[in-house]
Parts: structure tokens; sequence; C-alpha cells
């Protein structure tokens, strides 16, 4: 079992990540980092399936928890988009060497755009599962029923019934008002190194048409969408699973 630790940030938050360290004789070969979706972390289906990966194939692999997610400090109602793209840039750029294939479900593909937009010589590629930027976005008033408008105002926030979680899942006005100051589907971002997107056809948390948005708004020249039917948000079945792993050995050898 891959031992869990903590990195510290400079404001104090202790994040929980799991590495493994691949051989030094392949160390020209990029490095992979996991970023988590919304209320995940690194405890997932995916991540500990990439992480027997990079075990047995003795690649570098990083995996971490956001603040206010899994094993780290910090409550995720009094966190942001924000927290957690300074959370990446920090423990990514500590903890790892040379570029990296950034894998990015749901909010860590988001998460990953951004920082390769900070960081583009840290970035080998970047691998969107149900990638989902500007999710914030959808969440403007105009588009709240009157409950929600109320809930909102009244509340700061709003509860959402899941299948994912066993409680609901709140989304606050800091991370809605902090979200939207990092869109990046309204104009067109520079992004070239290579972008695989992968994305199922029942998905009904992320829509499909963000991963088409992608497509006409990364200037990546490099850049493949994959639509695989049938398979709803969580991409976590075996046939994912192994679909994710020869995309990432197809970039690393790229």
């Amino acid at each position: 079992m891959i031992e869990t630790k903590f990195h510290k940030t400079d404001d104090g938050q202790k994040l929980a990540f799991s590495q493994v360290n691949g051989d030094k004789n392949i160390k020209n070969l990029p490095g992979v980092v996991f970023l988590s979706g919304l209320k995940s972390d690194k405890e997932g289906t995916k991540a500990i399936f990439l992480a027997q990966w990079a075990e047995k194939n003795k690649r570098d692999f990083l995996r971490f928890d956001y603040r206010g997610h899994g094993a780290s400090s910090g409550t995720f109602e009094e966190t942001s988009f924000s927290d957690w793209l300074e959370d990446t840039k920090s423990i990514v750029l500590s903890l790892t060497s040379g570029p990296q294939i950034l894998v990015g479900s749901s909010l860590g593909g988001w998460i990953a755009l951004l920082f390769a937009m900070l960081y583009p010589k840290k970035v080998a590629g970047i691998i969107g599962i149900a990638a989902a930027p500007d999710f914030t976005a959808k969440y403007a008033r105009k588009n709240l029923t009157k409950d929600q408008r109320y809930e909102l105002e009244t509340t700061g926030k709003l509860s959402f019934d899941s299948e994912y979680f066993e409680q609901p899942l709140v989304i606050t006005q800091k991370l809605i008002e902090d979200g939207n100051q990092h869109l990046i589907l309204t104009k067109n971002k520079r992004i070239d190194c290579p972008v695989r997107l992968l994305h199922g056809s029942l998905d009904e948390d992320v829509p499909l048409s963000t991963s088409i948005d992608l497509l006409k708004s990364l200037s990546s020249v490099d850049l493949q969408l994959q639509v695989i039917k049938g398979i709803d948000h969580r991409f976590s079945t075996p046939e994912c699973l192994e679909l994710i792993k020869e995309t990432v050995e197809r970039m690393l050898l790229a």
C-alpha cells in the first residue's frame, strides 16, 4: 500500500498525497499527476487504478487531495476554486520533476487546463475525463429556480441531492463567484500541449457540449475528443479504466 504523506502549503494547509517514484533509468519520460473531481479524492477508483499502473510500470505518479477534500485540512464549504488551483500549483511544482501529464477528472480537468496556461513548460499533455471547465457559470441567477434564488440569497449556498454522495452537494456563493473569475470557454485559450478529452455519452452532470466547446476554444493542434457510448459521469467501468491507461501510455510515448 502506498503511504499517505502531507505537503504543507505556504498558508499552512496540509495536503494529503501519495506518490509513486519511478525507475530512475526512465526519468526522461514525463510523470503523471491525477487531479480529482469535486468532492472526490485521491482514493477514488480512477486514482487508485493509475497508482497501481504506475507501480507495475515503475512510472512517476502523484495523486493528492485539495484542501477541504479527503484527508487534507480545511472544510469544503469554506474553500473555493482559487484554493484548489493554488493547492495544485503548490504540490505539483514542489513534488514533481520535469514535465507532467495531467489527468484531470471533471473539476480536475478545469484545473489542469488553467495550470497548463500558467506553466506551459511543466505540462507534457492533458487528459480530461469529463472535464468540467466553467461549471460554476451554470449557477447564474437566470438559470436558477425561484426557490433556488431564495436559498442562495438567504443562506449563501445551494444544496443538491446527488447520487455520488451520501450528503447533499453544497455549492456556495463564494465558490460560484470565485469560479466565475476563472472561466476559460468564453474566449480562445492558449494551450499548445497535446490534449485528449474522454467523455461518456450518458453523462448527465457535464454535458458533452462542454468537451465540444473545448475543441473550439483551445489553441492546441493536437487535440482529440473520444465519446464513449453508454457511459455516465463516473467513467470508471473496467473498459473506461483501460481506455484511460491506454491514453496515458500513448501520450507518454508521443
